[in-house]
């Protein structure tokens, strides 16, 4: 039964941060404009973001760099997230616990994501170099 509730809890959490980054996205999205500020809804265009990409290692570099700047604030979001269970968990240690957990995932997940960046930076920097 622990486990179901434990689900239901997981399962909560992502529907919120699901929701949280629909409000703080879909405004960006639906206020964009165009490039002159012409609101009136002329022709627009859209340019290629990969059209200067020739070679793999550049298509890494922009692949990780886009990565990274979606990771970097998820990540943000994350620490004050374990940061809002420690204060919450009041000194119950299943809750501490949980918040200790969630900080060492959190942890985890910012070296793995910034440790890839390192590695392909490194592999991308001896390539050029042969």
């Amino acid at each position: 039964m622990k486990i179901l509730n434990k689900n239901k809890k997981t399962f909560a959490h992502i529907i919120f941060l699901i929701i949280f980054v629909s409000m703080v996205a879909l405004p960006v999205i639906s206020l964009a404009q165009d490039v002159d500020g012409d609101l009136s809804g002329g022709a627009t265009t859209i340019t290629n973001p990969l059209k200067n990409v020739n070679t793999i290692n550049g298509l890494i570099k922009k692949i990780l760099i886009g990565v990274i700047k979606i990771g970097i604030p998820i990540i943000a979001l994350a620490l004050v997230y374990s940061g809002f269970l420690f204060v919450s968990a009041v000194g119950k240690p299943d809750k501490l616990k949980e918040a200790k957990d969630a900080f060492l995932y959190t942890l985890i997940g910012a070296a793995i994501l910034l440790g890839s960046w390192a590695i392909a930076q490194l592999i991308s920097e001896t390539v050029l170099q042969l």
